[in-house]
């Protein structure tokens, strides 16, 4: 499928799942998203709310929780994942309760992962799991194994169980055949989360990429990275997966480095960034006989890249080692238009209570202030569509 059939600007394909109510409804959530002094008081007036029981929650839920996630329990997404699912956009379900630190939760948040592989076994819906290795570790543990320093009898007992977690999730991952992400975090721990994953892609990506690393583009040195995980996997005979993303930290690894006077991790500029992201794209599409990826971006030029790559390297759109993918609520142009030409691609459909998703939350409508004209896109992509049924 030649990458010039797909128009992104085709809003009858972008929304076909959505309603006039529901369009309605986004378009006023993206206007107030727009206003970045709302979205930036946005946390502490919700605190507030709770703090002194006012009926915050039903709004929310209403509201951002309807645009940005898609129940509490999976069994709530379910009308989520069968909707996508008719228009070609599969799902991957993203356990988003963040902030917890006890041993009591990370095990809770453990099972409730392999939940969600056991749920995408044999569905066709659901082509991918996910989960973050700081819902079932620790912060400070993860900072102290990076840093390597060395660690208390406690914490090796603690880092131990740590691991345990993680090659209960992987191996369960492996035996339902389900394809798993495990995303990536800041700086200052993903050298101890590189090292986890490795360790499950040597033992459970031997017949294919079950495990999936993520590296995030906005860092200078992740293209070197890249290249040499993948120079990792061929000499080590085993495939490798990955998620190729631009990065969601960038203000907080700045202001760290700033803080603690280490070289800033960060890229130059944009620019840069995204030309390294367009070379890992090439990279994997390069090396498709032992790595399979992702491309997770709202970028369109990055897209149209990718499709070009696929046309001049003959990689058939629908081939199971290239997938794209975009959060659910954001970017329906780029997903269902992909969907719609032949393409494989996946959604992010975060769940849980709601109260526990609200930093989730909070961070979706800080990036679509901060992504340069994200909310402006969506808020027009979304007005031409409504004006076009008007006239239908």
């Amino acid at each position: 499928m030649k990458q010039e059939l797909v128009n992104f600007s085709n809003t009858h394909i972008a929304f076909q799942s959505k309603s006039n109510k529901e369009l309605r409804n986004s378009f006023m959530l993206f206007k107030a998203i727009s206003y970045n002094w709302l979205v930036q008081a946005g946390p502490k007036m919700v605190a507030l709310c709770f703090n002194i029981g006012l009926p915050i929650k039903g709004i929310i839920r209403k509201t951002v929780f309807h645009q940005f996630c898609g129940g509490e329990n999976i069994s709530e997404c379910e009308g989520n994942i069968q909707l996508m699912h008719k228009y070609g956009v599969g799902t991957i379900l993203d356990y988003s309760v963040e902030g917890e630190e006890k041993e009591e939760v990370f095990e809770e948040t453990a099972k409730e992962i392999i939940l969600t592989i056991e749920k995408a076994a044999g569905n066709v819906a659901i082509p991918f799991s996910v989960f973050k290795v700081t819902g079932v570790a620790r912060l400070e543990l993860l900072e102290r194994v990076n840093s390597k320093k060395k660690l208390s009898e406690a914490e090796q007992e603690e880092f131990t169980k740590v691991k345990l977690r993680i090659h209960a999730i992987c191996e369960s991952a492996y035996k339902n055949n389900v394809r798993l992400f495990i995303d990536a975090e800041e700086s200052w721990i993903q050298e101890a989360i590189d090292g986890l994953v490795t360790d499950m892609m040597l033992l459970f990506n031997k017949e294919r990429a079950i495990v999936y690393n993520t590296i995030q583009f906005y860092r200078h040195d992740r293209l070197a990275f890249l290249e040499n995980s993948i120079a990792h996997a061929a000499a080590n005979s085993y495939f490798y997966g990955v998620k190729l993303v631009r990065g969601a930290y960038m203000e907080k690894e700045r202001q760290r480095a700033l803080e603690m006077s280490y070289l800033d991790p960060i890229q130059p500029d944009k620019k840069a960034s995204d030309r390294d992201y367009n070379e890992g794209l090439k990279l994997c599409i390069q090396h498709l006989d032992h790595v399979a990826f992702c491309a997770g971006t709202h970028n369109e030029d990055s897209c149209i890249f990718l499709m070009e790559l696929m046309c001049t390297y003959k990689i058939p759109s629908n081939d199971e080692r290239v997938y794209f993918s975009q959060l659910f609520g954001m970017s329906d142009h780029l997903s269902y238009n992909l969907a719609n030409g032949g393409y494989r691609v996946a959604k992010y459909l975060p769940y849980g209570p709601v109260k526990a998703v609200l930093p989730y939350l909070f961070r979706r409508a800080q990036e679509n202030t901060s992504v340069k004209g994200q909310a402006g896109r969506e808020l027009s992509l979304v007005q031409t569509e409504l004006r076009r049924r008007k006239h239908a």
